[in-house]
Order: structure tokens, then sequence, then C-alpha cells
């Protein structure tokens, strides 16, 4: 019914919405859509929204106008975490046709029997209670790895985010489905897959639609290292409460799980953990990277934090720069606070001016730049592997070490979606490593 009709899709924010997209462009393929970029002409744009940042809120509507650029009869669908939270808010952007919430976002081919465009955007969205089911996902395509969700929801209540209400409460894929989508993804070729969902740590909860489970996160990543092809395992965000020394000790001695955590601090001061309801005090954080550095010293760590949370006094912000300065650790990511509604937060008092916000984030991407170079020099010398990407960057290949340094040579097509052993040699003037391979190196099985 849909021959010669052209899908496009554009994704905002985290890697499980990356995920999602792929699974939601599937079952368009599926009813005989024709997949293009998003750059091009198409009869249907899918965004898949995130409401993380204000600015994500924002560039919809850029986005919206940059389809209708392209054909302005086009049928535009929002789906996603802000579609959930702001559906009517969305429906009113011009040229917005369909709101999709949490739980018809996967069912979105059943939506469009007719692609006529609507006078008014049309919502379809449940009260975030129902969406309590699980929907496995992961996404391959152009990436030499696949974002593999196994997890959705949250139950924390940490007072700045709008997650839960987006997403609704922590459920799990089954094992045995995560195990089957692994294999579907070693089976295409793709050489490393990163497990990813909104509290991966939390995975098991919610396995069988309820709060009993069989299943915990070290039994996950137990039963991941035994699938057959696939040569690298990537941990994404986890809570640091959540990560526990058994985890750490098992993907020490992982041939496949790679040495890389990636932990959200959001602050270095137990006063202000304490505001944002976040479920760990310094002391389990410094524990935490206290015990990867000391079972895997070439490890890269990687976290989160938020600058400028009502009531972060310059002392507060010190000891969150201070902190993290003297920890060995590799790169930041760094969010400036943004009220949500519905938050806790957004009630509360003594909020941080908006340019002292921009001045500190500015600082703690300072430092993350320092220590992303320090980490880069600490491995020059080390033989690793690379895994090479799919583009051609100005005459370039780029590639990740096991443990996230970013290399770069001169562009061999070749060398794409392989492995291959090198020894870093020196830091380019753009901040990227140049290398060595290991005796002619050919491609690792």
């Amino acid at each position: 019914m849909n021959a010669d009709k052209k899908v496009a899709f554009y994704t905002l924010g985290c890697k499980l919405n990356f995920s999602e997209t792929s699974t939601i462009a599937r079952s368009f393929v599926n009813e005989g859509f024709e997949r293009v970029n998003f750059e091009e002409k198409a009869d249907v744009y899918v965004i898949n929204t995130c409401s993380v940042t204000d600015n994500a809120d924002k560039r919809f509507k850029t986005i919206v106008r940059s389809a209708l650029k392209k054909n302005d009869d086009a049928f535009l669908i929002a789906v996603g975490c802000y579609a959930q939270l702001k559906p009517e808010e969305l429906a009113s952007v011009d040229g917005v046709d369909l709101v999709l919430g949490a739980t018809e976002k996967f069912n979105v081919t059943s939506y469009i029997n007719d692609l006529t465009k609507n006078q008014v955007g049309e919502v379809h969205s449940c009260e975030i209670s129902d969406a309590d089911f699980y929907v496995g996902s992961y996404s391959i395509g152009d990436r030499t790895r696949a974002f593999l969700k196994v997890q959705d929801g949250c139950d924390y209540k940490c007072t700045y985010c709008t997650i839960p209400l987006a997403r609704g409460i922590s459920r799990s894929d089954t094992l045995e489905n995560v195990l089957k989508n692994a294999k579907e993804i070693s089976e295409k070729g793709i050489k490393e897959i990163v497990l990813t969902g909104v509290n991966i740590g939390d995975y098991g909860k919610g396995e069988f639609g309820n709060k009993k489970h069989e299943h915990t996160f070290l039994e996950l990543v137990q039963a991941l290292d035994k699938v057959d092809g696939i040569h690298r395992l990537r941990i994404s965000s986890i809570e640091p409460n959540l990560l526990k020394d058994e985890t750490i000790d098992f993907v020490a001695n992982s041939e496949t799980f790679v040495p890389h955590f990636h932990i959200p601090l959001q602050s270095g001061s137990d006063d202000l953990l304490k505001k944002m309801k976040r479920r760990y005090l310094r002391k389990v954080y410094t524990n935490r990277v206290t015990k990867i550095k000391e079972v895997m010293p070439n490890a890269c760590i990687g976290v989160d934090v938020i600058v400028g949370f009502p009531g972060e006094t310059d002392e507060h912000f010190l000891e969150t720069y201070n902190y993290l300065n003297d920890m060995d650790i590799s790169y930041l990511h760094v969010f400036t606070y943004s009220e949500r509604p519905n938050t806790e937060a957004v009630l509360m008092e003594c909020v941080v001016p908006k340019n002292v916000r921009a001045k500190r984030s500015k600082m703690l991407r300072g430092l993350s730049a320092k220590k992303r170079r320090a980490f880069y020099e600490s491995q020059i010398g080390n033989t690793l592997t690379v895994l090479f990407e799919s583009e051609n960057k100005e005459g370039y290949i780029h590639g990740f070490t096991e443990n996230y340094v970013k290399v770069k040579t001169p562009w061999n097509p070749e060398l794409v979606n392989t492995l291959h052993k090198v020894t870093l040699t020196n830091i380019d003037e753009d901040g990227l490593v140049r290398f060595d391979f290991v005796k002619e190196s050919v491609e690792l099985s």
C-alpha cells in the first residue's frame, strides 16, 4: 500500500532514543516505506523528541520547519519524551499532524492510514502509568556499533528530572530477548554493542511486567559475554549505587566488555546530592572510581555533572570542581540546570542566575578538555585495539580504542568496521591521537 512512499527520521537526545528510532523505522520498512535521509524529500517525517534540556524543545520547531521546506505536503509525526510530556504543545506547532505518547510510538504505522495533512495535530497519548509494558529495540544502520536497549523507565525521584514522567516505571527486557537481539546484531557483522536504557543498573526489575525478577544486571552482563560473534560490549551510563564491585571485577576479566564506564555524579557536594534526591553520597562515587582504577588502571571513566542547580553556592560549585579535578576521571558531560515543569526542583528557592550557570558550565567544560588530554597522554605508548568508523572526515578515518581514546589516520576504505592492534604515538593538534599499526596489523577476527 505504501510502495514509493518515503519516510525520514530525526532523533533528538540520548542513545536510547536512537535505538528506538531504529525499531520504529523498521516498522515503516515492513509496511513498504523506503527510508531516506532527513535531508531528502520524504512523504513522512518522524521526529523523536527529548525533554532533558530546554534546547531540545526549541530545536523541535526548527526541525519541523526544515522538513516542511523539503516537502510542505509531508505528514509530520512527533514521538518520544517531549511528545509524552507536552503533547498539546507539539500538536499546536504549525505543520505537525500526529503526536504519539509513550505507549503509542511503537504502533505508529497503525495511525497513518491516510497521509493527508491535518488542520490541527492529532494527539494519541496515554497516562504515563499505562507505560508499563516493555518494547525491546536496537539501532543499526550506518554505524559500526549498535545501541541495544535492555531497560526502560525509572523508579528514581531525582528532583530535577522529568524522565519518569516521560517514560514511566522501571521495566526490563527478558534476558532471552536481549540475547536474541544481541545475536541478530552480531550476525549483521556489527563489531560493537553499547548497552542502553534509562537506568540500566536497575536491569531485571519488571521482567514480568511487575516488580518480580529473575535476573540482575550482573547476570545480564555475564550472559552477554557468552554470545558468539560480538567483539566488543560497552556499558553506557550506569548509576554509581548500582555499579557493583562484582560487575567491575567481571568487566576487568572479560575479553568482550571494554574498560569504559560512564557514571553520573551530578554534584560533588553531599548537600546538593541530597537536594537532588540522588541515591548515593560522594563517598560511594569515590569508591567506585577507586575500585575501577585498581583493577583496570587504563579504564576510561566519563562523568555527568549538573551546574546551577537551585541552591548551588560558589562554595558548592568549587567543591564539585575541586573534587573532579582531583579524581582520576577521563572526561565530563556537563549539563547546565534548566527548569522543568512538574519537578520538585522548579519550586526550590535560591535560583542560580543564568549567567552564573553559564560561567560554571564553561569552567567545567575547560576541566573536561584538560582531563581528556591528560587521559590521552597517559595512553601514549600503549598497544590497544581500534575499531574504525565508516565516515571519511576531511581525508581521515577515525576510530575508538577499547578504552575510548579517539584516533585518526589517513582515509582508507578498507579499514571501515575493522579491528586492528595499534600503538598510540602522539596527540595531533586537533586533540585526536595518531598511532602505528602493530606489525602490519591484519584485521582481528
